[in-house]
């Protein structure tokens, strides 16, 4: 689905360029357990895709060949590929640091029960999706009970040691804005998030990521169909701030995605806008063995002002504080 592609092809976007690649953000495949308003995979329990094992070799195989540092691993819900524990543990091997993007509630479903377990010995970063510190906000945006299943994830992770100052097992969680709006500032609302989560629930967490939500696929449509694109893509640009340019995330991440091909980041994925240097070819994740993408022109379009609007917002959070 690209029912915002139309506009946001009209809308120009600064020009930019790779540097050094050091992170590979890999999509392992669209099935998740939840289908999230906000989610910009438009991921759900009857998608199939999923990335195969010679794929997985092949990410292991970039990972050691390029001395990438980082792996950033996102779905879907990644835990549900069935080459996820493989991967993690090869690549943890190598001294790669992995970060898992997990939606809380996998924690529970059947098959992974010793799912927190594993990362928590496999030292995996998780960055968990957390919309907001109320129930009903929460429910409303990714479905009827998950904020009761979040809580006990939560609390089950910080008896592994997860969030917990010392142990080195860092929990970020996520939070996006309910609708067609800005986050609000990172440090306040984790301050908030910690305050909230701590007196009632007794949770621990590292730190809080805001992100924008990007106009495209489910969220992209739904502001379609209530006509508040150009509303919310007219919002983006006027909070379009020059100094984030220097930290968007496509500068130094590749996203791959479950075939194995590669986009300038995760939200080109989803608009099928491939990395590559002529218009209708693809380049595959295997190129990487033998080609330095650094210097190279980024893909960019209207929706990057998700990137660059207020504070910024990047897979890794805000990138600077929010302007006065």
């Amino acid at each position: 689905m690209r029912d915002s592609w139309p506009l946001l092809e009209k809308i120009p976007f600064p020009a930019l360029q790779r540097r050094r690649l050091d992170t590979l953000q890999v999509n392992l495949g669209y099935r998740c357990n939840q289908s999230c308003v906000h989610c910009h995979v438009n991921a759900g329990p009857n998608r199939t895709e999923e990335m195969d094992g010679d794929t997985v070799d092949l990410v292991l195989q970039v990972l050691d060949r390029r001395h990438v540092g980082k792996l950033d691993l996102t779905g879907g819900a990644p835990e549900l590929n069935p080459h996820f524990r493989r991967l993690v543990r090869a690549a943890r091997d190598m001294g790669v640091h992995v970060t898992d993007r997990c939606n809380l509630t996998i924690l529970e479903v059947e098959g992974h029960e010793d799912l927190a377990q594993f990362l928590a010995d496999q030292q995996v970063e998780i960055v968990a999706s957390m919309p907001c510190y109320l129930e009903d906000n929460v429910d409303r945006q990714r479905g009827k009970g998950v904020f009761e299943t979040s809580i006990r994830s939560l609390k089950a992770l910080n008896e592994l040691g997860y969030g917990i100052e010392g142990t080195g097992l860092a929990l970020s969680l996520v939070y996006n804005p309910q609708g067609p709006s800005l986050p609000p500032n990172q440090i306040a609302l984790e301050a908030d998030y910690k305050r909230m989560l701590g007196e009632r629930y007794g949770i621990s967490f590292t730190q809080l990521y805001t992100l924008a939500n990007m106009p495209i696929q489910r969220f992209g449509a739904v502001l379609a169909t209530h006509n508040q694109l150009e509303d919310y893509m007219a919002l983006l640009q006027h909070a379009h701030r020059d100094e984030n340019l220097d930290g968007v995330m496509c500068r130094n991440t590749i996203s791959v995605d479950y075939r194995g091909y590669l986009y300038d980041c995760d939200f080109n994925q989803m608009l099928d806008l491939p990395l590559s240097s002529l218009p209708g070819e693809r380049t595959h994740l295997s190129a990487l063995l033998h080609t330095d993408l650094a210097g190279t022109s980024i893909k960019v379009a209207g929706h990057c002002f998700g990137c660059t609007a207020g504070q910024g917002s990047s897979c890794g959070g805000a990138l600077k504080e929010a302007a006065e």
